[in-house]
């Protein structure tokens, strides 16, 4: 019996601990294992990484990025490493819908698919959230490998990779809101 009242608790404990988890900031959290709630009218917000995020993917912050109407579950590159590898060796984004390269300055230049295994669409934005440029990549396997880059040679502050499609909605009124 006190083998039955043990396990019963346990079960609730657990169980408690779970769905309180996804509500507690309490405690600081770390990229692969905690969350943080979300104020009501929060633009991009740290989310719950116990999801299906690929191993490769650990060392990101995930994020809830409004885009438009729409909001995201995106992989954070916003160091100079991050943004190197990018989504390299990635075979699936399983929960995300993509990754956002971010800049605290102007950036140009492009994009390559250099050991990326999955073919991507890519949306660059400006410094206020507007659209500038869109591309269809493919993966490349060895070089020369072709790079991508918004007409125009244009400055950005944010790139959107996602899977094949999954960008066609956005429009030149689009506005994507993130917060550093």
């Amino acid at each position: 019996m006190r083998l039955v009242f043990i396990a019963a608790a346990t079960c609730l404990l657990v169980v408690g601990c779970a769905s309180s988890s996804t509500q507690d900031v309490s405690v600081a959290p770390t990229p692969a294992t905690s969350s943080e709630t979300v104020a009501p009218n929060t633009t991009s917000s740290v989310v719950d990484t116990t999801t299906d995020i690929p191993p490769l993917l650990a060392d990101h912050e995930i994020r809830d990025v409004h885009v438009g109407d729409r909001v995201m579950r995106l992989a954070i590159a916003d160091s100079p490493g991050l943004r190197a590898t990018g989504l390299m060796g990635i075979t699936d984004l399983g929960d995300l819908d993509g990754m956002l390269f971010y800049w605290r300055h102007h950036a140009d230049g492009g994009f390559w698919m250099k050991d990326t295994l999955i073919p991507l669409d890519i949306v660059w934005f400006d410094i206020e959230g507007i659209p500038v440029g869109r591309a269809s990549m493919i993966p490349c396997e060895s070089g020369p490998c072709p790079t991508y880059s918004p007409e125009g040679e244009v400055d950005y502050r944010y790139a959107l990779e996602a899977n094949p499609g999954d960008l066609d909605w956005v429009t030149d009124e689009t506005v994507l809101t993130y917060e550093d």
